[in-house]
């Protein structure tokens, strides 16, 4: 990313704050009501005074012990029973109808469910953290796996590879894009369930302190409270998004200047054995040309456009 876009970005987020500020010094009450709202300063004071206690960053661990643990178990299970149910005409009879009605249904509703099925609130909220995040990678997985082209699949049959090979070399690598969009729409719901039920039923963790922050009307601790919420959830959505751009780094790059010009793009040539390697005419590799040339004889090269 470019220092322009960077100070655009800045310049955005500084502009907000100043909004902020201005409104809650002036005691604006208009149709909106900011005269209570506390100011950036007063917000920043209180972050810094929490951040100097051991609570904060207990709360702080716990909230991203639960993220961590329920999104890495629903990432795992989403993309397994995604894949099933995409592949499998048994797991999507058996699988499909149960999901379908379950999918509807919101995770902190199931903060009744939790309660009586574990035996502690900490796996409770576990569990919904993994079912909210478990629905979009579900969904993502399932579509993604459905839209391959078969020809993948015929060419490793057609070279000798079995179902593992299929699996693990066509399907999984050709749906990781759709994967990951999965992952980033559920990490960012994981986020707001797993406050949800530190709210309601936790101990300890981000959600519970700004819910205590309120009942005791100490509203600076509550805005920390959002704000830390808010500076988790894009740190670890920013996280899954490098991890899926890392991993399918070999899909054809797109800047925003648009697709990769002509003059840009490389000729790949193919030696057939016995014969001498040729480079192809410009004309003739732009075209993409694979048919019989002059004078070369039986088994002409074949050349293609490859664009980096």
């Amino acid at each position: 990313m470019t220092g322009g876009r960077w100070l655009l970005r800045a310049a955005s987020l500084g502009a907000a704050l100043l909004l902020w500020q201005g409104l809650t010094s002036l005691d604006v009450n208009l149709w909106l009501r900011f005269e209570q709202f506390p100011t950036v300063g007063e917000v920043a004071g209180a972050f810094t005074e929490r951040a100097e206690t051991g609570p904060f960053w207990q709360d702080l661990a716990s909230s991203l012990r639960r993220i961590v643990t329920g999104f890495a178990l629903a990432a795992v299970l989403g993309v397994a029973v995604g894949t099933a149910i995409a592949r499998s005409r048994i797991a999507a009879d058996v699988l499909g109808p149960l999901l379908e009605v379950l999918r509807p249904v919101p995770a902190i509703a199931l903060v009744p469910v939790a309660i009586l099925l574990f035996p502690s609130n900490e796996q409770g909220i576990v569990f919904i953290t993994c079912t909210a995040a478990f629905f979009p990678v579900l969904v993502s997985t399932r579509h993604a796996v459905g839209a391959l082209t078969p020809v993948w699949e015929e060419a490793v049959l057609t070279m000798g590879g079995g179902r593992a090979r299929i699996l693990f070399s066509v399907v999984l690598p050709g749906a990781l894009p759709g994967i990951f969009g999965g992952l980033s729409v559920g990490i960012g719901v994981a986020w707001i369930c797993v406050i949800s039920a530190e709210m309601i039923s936790g101990e300890y963790g981000v959600g519970y302190r700004t819910w205590q922050d309120y009942t005791v009307i100490d509203y600076p601790g509550v805005f920390v409270g959002m704000v830390t919420i808010g500076a988790l959830g894009w740190l670890t959505s920013t996280a899954v998004e490098r991890a899926g751009r890392r991993l399918t780094r070999w899909l054809p790059a797109r800047d925003s200047s648009g697709p990769v010009p002509a003059s840009a793009a490389r000729t790949r040539t193919w030696r057939v054995p016995g014969r001498s390697p040729r480079t192809p005419h410009p004309a003739t590799a732009r075209a993409g040309a694979t048919g019989p040339r002059s004078g070369s004889g039986p088994f002409p090269e074949q050349t293609r456009e490859v664009t980096p």
